[in-house]
């Protein structure tokens, strides 16, 4: 009888955790998995993100900013992450915790990919995530909660797909489009009023650009487009073809479209002009 492969002998409970990494760290080495503060701590959270579908796949999108009580504690960081090449994680919640929770979820499906040989299913994805987020469960009742956005293009269903998580683990997909964190009540106001299904990629992102803006517009914690310092919410869209970000010249641009629009219905017709470092006072010297 041949020796068992290392393949065959992580496959098999009784050799080792079979193709889940985390559980692999955890009877291995479990200094390594994530580990949260005992008591109560302040920490940057993420704010507003948000997913819809449109007719080739789902859009995600994040804001940049993350606060800290009443302060703003980091403007650019990034909220959407590629899962793997037909998904993506945006992230809402205490930015840390999710951070490392993101981290070792791409490991997750790395590891199940290549003991398994075969990719897990898009609801599989989702239900490995929610596993995740369940164990998270005691740091979010000391207040470290993290309540991500998971979206993917299924292929078996040919269709981009939504799930929205609770802090328990609790896993729901949303039929269109969701948003979440502080500022996503004002942004799920926007998609509503925006939304309609049979979308093309770039009247998506348009709406989802738009309820980014109206959010920011309402939420203080949610970044709306820094013209000065060229920040700008982290869009991507996943379809079959895979995950593409959109690139920084077309968000600004969408943005720059939008401002015009919102202040000719004002009726100023001449927006202000965002004044850069230095140029005001070349404009005096003159």
């Amino acid at each position: 009888m041949d020796e068992p492969s290392l393949g065959d002998l992580m496959r098999l409970p009784v050799y080792g955790p079979g193709p889940s990494f985390s559980e692999l760290l955890r009877s291995h080495a479990p200094e390594m998995l994530p580990r949260m503060p005992a008591g109560p701590v302040q920490a940057p959270e993420g704010t507003t993100v948000l997913a819809l579908r449109y007719r080739d796949g789902v859009v995600v999108a994040g804001d940049r900013r993350a606060t800290e009580g009443f302060q703003i504690a980091h403007r650019s960081i990034e909220k959407v992450f590629a899962a793997d090449d037909t998904s993506a994680v945006a992230i809402a919640g205490v930015a840390g915790p999710a951070v490392e929770i993101v981290r070792l979820f791409q490991t997750e499906l790395e590891h199940y990919e290549k003991v398994e040989g075969d990719r897990l299913t898009l609801e599989g994805k989702a239900n490995k995530l929610s596993q995740m987020i369940r164990a998270n469960l005691s740091a979010a009742m000391q207040g470290l909660a993290v309540i991500p956005l998971f979206a993917g293009y299924d292929e078996t269903r040919g269709q981009g797909r939504i799930f929205k998580y609770d802090i328990t683990g609790g896993r729901y997909e949303e039929d269109d489009y969701h948003a979440t964190g502080s500022g996503g009540k004002d942004a799920r106001s926007s998609l509503k009023k925006r939304y309609r299904p049979g979308l093309e990629r770039d009247e998506a992102v348009k709406v989802a650009i738009e309820a980014l803006f109206d959010a920011a517009d309402e939420d203080v914690g949610t970044g709306g487009p820094d013209l000065m310092r060229g920040i700008f919410p982290t869009v991507v869209a996943i379809s079959a073809a895979g995950i593409a970000e959109i690139p920084e010249a077309e968000v600004r641009s969408l943005f720059e479209q939008l401002i015009a629009e919102r202040a000719e219905v004002r009726g100023e017709t001449h927006p202000v002009d965002v004044v850069r470092p230095g140029e005001g006072e070349e404009e005096q010297e003159r």
